[in-house]
């Protein structure tokens, strides 16, 4: 009877695992997008990780050397932030200087050098400016963060951290062009280069790929910090029909998240998770982890890792993402946008899904515009 019994199990599971085989491709076929945060019950976190208990290195001496004041909320804050996190989980003595803009580039990271720190990080610094003094101070380490060479330098000293953006801006163009009420939209960048155009340009495609018929603008401040500038370019787009903007541009990007709300259109915060910004106008933000690069250079000095030449990360490395994405899991948009663009989120987010997929597979390739000047 046992025998039987065994058997006949037996039969019943063989059978079983013919139905549910032969009825796998209807049920992912069925399968709604499941939104990762949802269901991993991840709640909204702050960017910043917490501080480990700190070891004692303060024998090891850092300076950044920032491209304007801090205040940004973006790019610039981000970069301080990687080293204020340094400081506190690695125990290294570092120094932040807040510059006024290119003028005092080459000044501040001269006085930096009189000190003697392990390591002077750059952030956004011409490449002439780093080129000419790494070369005239070879005993002293530097790192480069976000600086673009037409041909990659070869200096024992100098370290290159560059942060693509082509991928991540792909994804946020997707969700621009699937939630425009208009058919109409743009960006804002801070200057014409190509470190600014990686971003639009991978937007632009990303919008194009869902919305073919889509009418995209593009307009530049001239710089990172004239927010009345940016508000002033955005409100002529918004007068143009687009009704939502991509911000690439510092603080001048602070004026067009403020020209979206006050007309009441959208935009796509830039850097920083911006979304909580203006509620319900800015819709996810393209994130640059310019902090993890930053705290990334501090490590490799500190376990002595640190090696010249050019490291290039991005999506697949996780320094590039969207707000949306798991460990950061902002909802914001999701709780304060208008009913009808919130109800075609999980469509946005299940397109956003499939399409990176296959750039991490190589099926998709974004546009690179930093390759235009041959790196």
């Amino acid at each position: 009877m046992l025998k039987r019994i065994g058997v006949m199990s037996l039969l019943s599971l063989i059978l079983a695992a013919i139905l549910v085989v032969g009825a796998v491709p209807a049920l992912a076929q069925d399968t709604e997008y499941v939104d990762a945060c949802l269901a991993t019950g991840a709640e909204a976190t702050a960017e910043a990780t917490e501080a480990a208990a700190a070891v004692d290195n303060s024998g090891v001496r850092f300076s950044i050397i920032l491209p304007n004041p801090r205040g940004d909320r973006s790019f610039i804050d981000s970069a301080a932030a990687g080293a204020e996190r340094a400081i506190a989980e690695l125990g290294v003595t570092g120094t932040i200087v807040e510059t006024a803009g290119e003028q005092e580039h080459d000044a501040a990271i001269r006085r930096a050098v009189q000190d003697s720190p392990d390591l002077i990080i750059t952030i956004a610094v011409g490449s002439d400016t780093v080129e000419e003094i790494a070369d005239e101070f070879p005993d002293q380490k530097f790192g480069a963060q976000e600086t673009f060479f037409p041909v990659t330098p070869d200096y024992p000293n100098l370290a290159l951290f560059n942060i693509l953006t082509h991928e991540n801006s792909y994804l946020a163009g997707i969700a621009a062009g699937m939630l425009t009420r208009t058919k109409h939209v743009g960006a804002v960048g801070g200057l014409d280069t190509p470190g600014i155009n990686l971003f639009i340009v991978g937007f632009e495609e990303g919008v194009k790929s869902v919305c073919a018929d889509c009418t995209l603008d593009r307009a530049y401040v001239g710089g990172f910090s004239d927010p009345v500038k940016g508000k002033e370019l955005a409100n002529g787009l918004f007068a143009g029909g687009a009704d939502i903007l991509y911000q690439v541009a510092g603080r001048s990007g602070e004026g067009v998240l403020e020209a979206a709300k006050d007309t009441g259109n959208f935009a796509i915060g830039v850097d920083s998770n911006q979304d909580d910004l203006y509620p319900g106008t800015v819709i996810v933000s393209a994130m640059k982890r310019v902090d993890n690069a930053v705290f990334s250079f501090v490590q490799s000095v500190v376990d002595g890792t640190y090696a010249p030449g050019l490291q290039t990360v991005g999506l697949k490395e996780g320094f590039a993402g969207l707000s949306w994405d798991v460990g950061v899991c902002s909802r914001t948009f999701d709780a304060t946008g208008p009913a009808d663009l919130v109800e075609k989120l999980p469509a946005v987010r299940a397109a956003i899904a499939e399409a990176q997929a296959k750039i991490l597979s190589g099926e998709l390739v974004v546009t690179n515009a930093l390759e235009d000047m041959g790196s």
